[in-house]
């Protein structure tokens, strides 16, 4: 009884610290046997079921001066917090503009390469981040495997470069099967992406894109008239150019498109939460999660737990403040990411700390897939953490049990460099060499 008595305080506690307001969306834990009592005793809207294990978590909106506290204390109810908001690192006021022109002028000539099997552009699979992270030399080890989930604004399905690699995802800004990022487009905005005109993909310095206050530039010359980033959802491409990382790093892995984030780069923790168990019960090994939260929420711990549980290696980005700071996931004890430049030094807008930061990436001009079977360059620990998650998809190769507590020592074998940066610059050879030499 006591036991009970302190939980339910501890719930309390947490609404009060949550300042959330009546008449928001809360997330309550009941059985759904008692789902609509509680919704008569309190007045609740029941918004959505959530679909997580025993179906006992939902979405619910508080009726005007209602009062959370009550709802805490109701016995039938076992948690209760507000369905706070997640944002992508690179949106927001406190996100900083990360790159000019003259950041791109040391890119290659525009010559074809080959991925897997797959063309794509050399810029794509030369960049100097592949160097820094010593892919080539982990590629004599594993060209990765397993799924990798990426939680984010969708994928290009269509990508040429994506050709062979996509599992089957999920909508839930729609709630219906897919996860591709195109459908955030309607017919007057896809011809923007439109990459048929051209089968030259050249570097065009003069085209730019910004992607949640991220400088973002576009490689393609022929669309350099007719990219219009204003006519875009803010946030658009985000997803294929997390999912291109992770197709860089580890090509014989798979992905899988969890679509969590609309087009603006906003989402909930319920649909987050829904994701992170879609993606497990969906057999995924790695989870890439490049956004945050500064909300503490339980429901999204315990989804991280549930991952792990299932041994689902989760990844997250440290946020792009540019701070000594806790957001989440990161500070969950996924392996937290945060960004560096080619010469191993922390980028500005890197969070950084070693209770957050387990490890760090390249994250500045960071070459990857674009939709419309476009490329990009990209700054922001959202294109740090995919090196992370495609590392992992490498030891998942080497050993398919591998858990989050197995890549996590795998990948802590990495370049010390200080900076607050945990153990430092990843180093995919001395992972997969210690995953390889430490037990299957």
């Amino acid at each position: 009884m006591w036991i009970e008595k302190l939980t339910r305080i501890s719930f309390l506690l947490a609404v009060l610290a949550s300042g959330a307001l009546a008449g928001d969306q809360y997330l309550i834990r009941t059985r759904s046997a008692k789902i609509n009592e509680v919704a008569v005793r309190h007045g609740l809207t029941v918004v959505r079921a959530v679909p997580v294990p025993a179906q006992n978590l939902f979405v619910v909106q508080l009726p005007k001066g209602a009062d959370a506290r009550a709802l805490a204390a109701d016995r039938d109810v076992q948690g209760v917090e507000t369905d706070g908001l997640a944002k992508l690192p690179e949106i927001g006021p406190g996100a900083r503009r990360l790159a000019s022109i003259s950041a791109l002028s040391g890119l290659g000539k525009p010559l074809p390469a080959d991925l897997n099997g797959v063309p794509v552009l050399a810029d794509y699979v030369s960049q100097p981040a592949v160097q820094v992270v010593n892919l080539p030399a982990a590629r004599t080890f594993t060209s990765g495997g397993g799924i990798v989930a990426i939680l984010d604004t969708g994928v290009d399905v269509y990508h040429p470069a994506l050709k062979g690699a996509l599992v089957p995802g999920y909508d839930f800004t729609r709630n219906q099967d897919g996860g591709s990022e195109l459908s955030d487009l309607d017919q007057s905005t896809s011809t923007i992406l439109d990459a048929r005109q051209s089968t030259s993909t050249i570097l065009d310095k003069s085209s730019f894109l910004v992607v949640n206050q991220s400088t973002t530039a576009i490689l393609d010359q022929s669309t350099s008239t007719i990219l219009d980033h204003a006519k875009l959802p803010a946030a658009f491409g985000h997803g294929t150019m997390v999912a291109g990382v992770v197709r860089l790093v580890a090509p014989n892995a798979k992905i899988m498109p969890v679509k969590v984030f609309d087009g603006d780069g906003s989402t909930t923790i319920s649909r987050i939460v829904a994701g992170i168990h879609w993606a497990v019960d969906h057999g995924a090994n790695v989870i890439n999660m490049s956004f945050s939260t500064t909300e503490d929420s339980k429901e999204l711990r315990d989804a991280i737990n549930y991952a792990n549980s299932k041994r689902v290696v989760c990844v997250a980005s440290a946020g792009n403040e540019g701070e000594r700071t806790t957001v989440f996931p990161a500070g969950y004890g996924v392996i937290g990411v945060g960004s560096t430049n080619d010469l191993l030094v922390r980028s500005s807008f890197s969070n950084y700390g070693n209770k957050l930061v387990d490890l760090a990436a390249p994250g500045e001009e960071v070459i990857t897939l674009y939709p419309g079977g476009h490329y990009a360059a990209a700054w922001g620990t959202s294109f740090s953490a995919p090196f992370v998650a495609g590392g992992a998809a490498l030891l998942v190769q080497l050993a398919a049990n591998t858990d989050q507590s197995q890549a996590a020592h795998a990948l802590d074998q990495a370049n010390w460099i200080g900076q607050e940066l945990g153990a430092g610059e990843l180093d995919l050879l001395a992972a997969c060499v210690y995953r390889a030499t430490h037990g299957r």
